[in-house]
């Protein structure tokens, strides 16, 4: 199938930059200090070859999110990540097919799989390159063709997703259920004109003056209670051990008290809480357990939370034993890590899970058919971060804005790496001077990505 409307791949490119953290961000009993950003760019020419135009995308690596490992370490799985990302764009740039950017990305991420075995093998390293980290890298060149084909159409990309664009309804990408969709029939026209912004209390933050041994001095807040009162927030994240009881509960009770202190000087009487293990938890039993435990302390603070990140480990298939059933009773149970397409969405539904995070991170493609199947299940709805600077969160933003039914959304790199935010600020202030507890997203209304 053909449209006029599809596109051709011109060229491609890619570049790195460097963004250093102002502090140190734990999770998953990792820490991270600085992130690389790959920025893309795509060029691309209509059917007619009358029409040329560009698109730009940009992510942090994630390396360390998306590819721990006890047998490579994380020089090695940066490297190669790099690598890959390098390689997709030029196989991207060597790509002579027309089409839409869904069908363009979907034929070419056939080849990943077999890409990041073959630059393993090259670089001898003792495991190949998991699916996740194959969609890191490779979703700034996503983002980027998308971009492009809303730019050569003078269209909002997300205009671009109906029959009249689209070479295949959703049967195609996922399952007959899907007969005659279109993406449109699970994105929004127009963004929604603002969102809760979700804040990470990292495992290393101080909660309290009192708890701080090292200032910064750079003139942000330094302390969850200085960061509430600052951006006026109503949605926390807090980064959990997993397989440490005691203190999960004990951490998640002192986010709380300090939370309700702080919240009581501005006169807030609502907020909420995600909780995230980092698949650090044994089995279930861990969430039912600590969710319990909290509610038994703080019923307040129980109450709040509004649902739970991936518990334990992504290899859903691997620990079948795993179900999430008993804990979703409590709180909606979100599929992070283990979500890398339609099987395993299908698969963390059968194991209890009640709840999808979807992240710019995955690539807008797979993102978007992936919400288009948890919106049909009825499933619970976030969008998260990646630590996202400037461009890659204006971008996860949109998505997040263009979604019916997202609950909140995540943005830390103003905590952590707000150098990376300095040239977008100017340009998009309501996304990133917040003072309210929410982010402006009405302004990602643009061509191409709404940027």
């Amino acid at each position: 199938m053909s449209k006029a409307t599809d596109i051709r791949i011109k060229s491609a490119a890619c570049a790195v930059e460097t963004i250093p953290f102002r502090a140190p961000l734990k999770f998953g009993g990792r820490v991270i200090e600085k992130t690389l950003q790959l920025n893309v760019d795509v060029e691309v020419e209509s059917r007619d070859g009358k029409r040329h135009s560009s698109g730009f995308g940009s992510m942090p690596l994630g390396n360390v999110w998306s590819w721990p490992s006890d047998k490579v370490t994380p020089d090695q799985s940066e490297a190669l990540m790099l690598r890959f990302a390098e390689e997709v764009v030029e196989l991207a740039g060597n790509c002579t097919e027309y089409g839409h950017p869904i069908d363009l990305v979907y034929h070419l991420s056939g080849e990943y799989d077999h890409l990041a075995k073959r630059l393993a093998q090259q670089m001898k390293l003792a495991e190949p390159m998991p699916e996740l980290a194959q969609l890191v890298a490779a979703s700034p060149f996503d983002a980027a063709l998308h971009d492009a084909y809303g730019q050569i159409h003078n269209r909002n990309s997300f205009d671009t997703l109906t029959s009249k664009f689209m070479n295949y309804d959703l049967a195609y990408y996922l399952d007959a259920t899907f007969k005659g969709e279109y993406l449109d029939k699970y994105t929004l026209r127009e963004p929604k004109e603002r969102l809760p912004l979700y804040h990470l209390v990292g495992a290393l933050d101080p909660l309290t003056d009192g708890e701080v041994t090292k200032k910064i001095g750079d003139g942000l807040p330094e302390t969850l209670e200085q960061w509430i009162a600052y951006n006026g927030l109503t949605h926390l994240k807090i980064k959990l051990a997993g397989d440490n009881f005691d203190w999960d509960v004990a951490r998640t009770l002192a986010v709380n008290a300090c939370a309700e202190q702080a919240q009581a000087k501005r006169g807030c009487t609502q907020w909420f809480y995600s909780v995230d293990f980092n698949e650090k938890c044994q089995n279930a039993a861990y969430v039912v357990d600590f969710l319990n435990k909290v509610k038994s302390a703080s019923p307040a603070a129980f109450d709040r939370i509004q649902y739970v990140e991936q518990p334990t480990h992504r290899d859903l298939r691997a620990n079948p034993d795993n179900k999430m059933h008993e804990a979703a009773k409590l709180k909606p149970i979100v599929i992070d890590e283990s979500l890398v397409d339609y099987d395993s969405l299908l698969l963390a539904r059968e194991q209890g899970y009640t709840g999808a995070a979807l992240k710019a991170c995955k690539g807008q493609t797979e993102t978007l058919l992936l919400s288009a199947a948890a919106q049909k299940f009825d499933m619970f709805l976030c969008v998260q971060d990646l630590t996202c600077p400037g461009y890659s969160f204006l971008h996860s933003a949109s998505i997040a804005a263009h979604l019916p039914g997202i609950a909140a959304i995540e943005g830390n790199a103003r905590q952590y790496c707000p150098a990376g935010n300095k040239p977008w600020a100017k340009r998009f202030p309501t996304m990133f001077e917040i003072t309210d507890g929410t982010v402006g997203t009405g302004v990602l209304n643009g061509v191409g990505l709404g940027i």
